[in-house]
């Protein structure tokens, strides 16, 4: 517990702008008037504050000892309290790990090696302790919606999650691809998106839904020049992503 209270520590000096635009969520009517969960979607890295040298140089001072010790401490309680049934636990597949939240309702797959840590604001991060862009998160505000149609089209929606919440002000995005699937009668939106800084482009995916009375949000994506190498595991990230009833 120590080791992961330094960890949140350091990561908000390294990202000290990391906390979701809550206020500009309730702008836009995204949140419940009276919901009392204040996070907002995707793990934001602001541009301003951050390069990969500044990242790995943060990860250096925590040292590799720390976060495979961190790991250790993680993956039993891990076993013991993510796991479900298999009707609710996404498919193992080879090279990745299942994690299911039983109290938000929602399942997903993240790549072998891969360390959870905590963040603020966040509902679940799990991050590569070697390369600093490669990582998921899982974020969740409630929502009075019935679907994530009622927020528009799959490009409106990408376009305003990107702009306000999933990157910098200060960054330069581009959105390539929007597109909708149904699975077990959710409908979900997918996009893929770069945002561009002075010293780094990231590469990202994100999926949202709704469901359970909330507004889902997961977010992965690499450093643009690993992209080719990382994009087959973060789209099965991504597809992996479903939401259960709770």
């Amino acid at each position: 517990m120590v080791l992961l209270q330094k960890y949140t520590t350091l990561y908000h000096g390294c990202f000290p702008n990391a906390l979701s635009q809550v206020d500009v969520m309730h702008q836009l009517g995204w949140f419940r008037k009276n919901g009392h969960n204040r996070r907002a979607p995707g793990c934001v890295i602001r541009s301003e504050h951050l390069t990969e040298t500044s990242t790995s140089s943060c990860q250096d001072g925590l040292g590799r000892r720390r976060f495979l010790a961190i790991g250790s401490t993680i993956a039993p309680l891990l076993l013991m309290t993510s796991q479900t049934p298999t009707s609710f636990a996404a498919e193992n597949k080879k090279g990745f790990l299942p994690v299911t939240d039983k109290k938000d309702g929602y399942s997903f797959l993240y790549p072998f090696g891969w360390q959870e840590v905590v963040v603020e604001g966040e509902d679940k991060v799990f991050k590569d302790v070697i390369e600093p862009l490669e990582s998921v998160s899982v974020n969740l505000v409630p929502s009075s919606k019935e679907g994530i149609r009622d927020f528009g089209s799959p490009q409106q929606v990408a376009e305003i999650l990107i702009k306000k919440f999933l990157a910098s002000p200060s960054q330069k995005t581009k959105l390539i691809e929007a597109s909708e699937r149904d699975v077990d009668g959710k409908t979900y939106y997918t996009f893929e998106f770069t945002a561009q800084s002075p010293n780094y482009t990231r590469h990202a995916l994100t999926a949202v839904c709704i469901g359970n009375g909330k507004f889902y949000t997961l977010t992965t994506g690499a450093n643009e020049r690993r992209w080719e190498k990382m994009k087959d595991r973060l789209h099965t990230v991504v597809d992996s992503f479903q939401l259960f009833n709770v």
